[in-house]
């Protein structure tokens, strides 16, 4: 074979390995994508019932119900509550611990399956605040320089 011949045969082998690995990447990750979805884009879609999803917004004010519920001889909490972006609702109903600094009229961003597109039953539960966020062992510092 001529050099010319052996570098032409080299780059086509190098980019075709380059290209399945391209693509065996690409179809890995797309089985681990999870979306993000406002409330108002969450009711307009058709399909995305059954597929891992986050929704975000913010928690409706009085909408939060919380309730002890016995299952395999533990005690677990069961949450539901109401996630706007102030022209549509979505039902978020969730089991577990909620983070510290979830509390309503807050943002947050659940993480879970769609049961259809008004509700969604949640696995993870994040908890925004803003940029002026203060820890509760610092607040009190806080809160005596207004005082004064």
């Amino acid at each position: 074979m001529k050099a010319k011949n052996k570098r032409l045969v080299t780059l086509t082998s190098l980019l075709i390995i380059f290209f399945v690995g391209c693509i065996t990447i690409f179809n890995n990750l797309k089985n681990n994508l999870v979306f993000f979805f406002s409330p108002s884009e969450v009711t307009k879609k058709e399909s995305i019932t059954d597929q891992k999803i986050r929704v975000g917004g913010m928690v409706k004010k009085n909408s939060v119900v919380k309730e002890i519920v016995q299952e395999k001889e533990k005690k677990i909490q069961k949450i539901s509550f109401v996630i706007t972006d102030f022209k549509e609702e979505i039902f978020v109903f969730y089991k577990g611990i909620l983070p510290d600094l979830f509390q309503e009229g807050q943002g947050v961003v659940v993480e879970g399956v769609l049961i259809n597109n008004f509700e969604i039953n949640a696995e993870t539960v994040l908890a925004k605040h803003d940029e002026n966020y203060m820890p509760p062992e610092l607040d009190f510092l806080n809160t005596s320089k207004k005082e004064n």
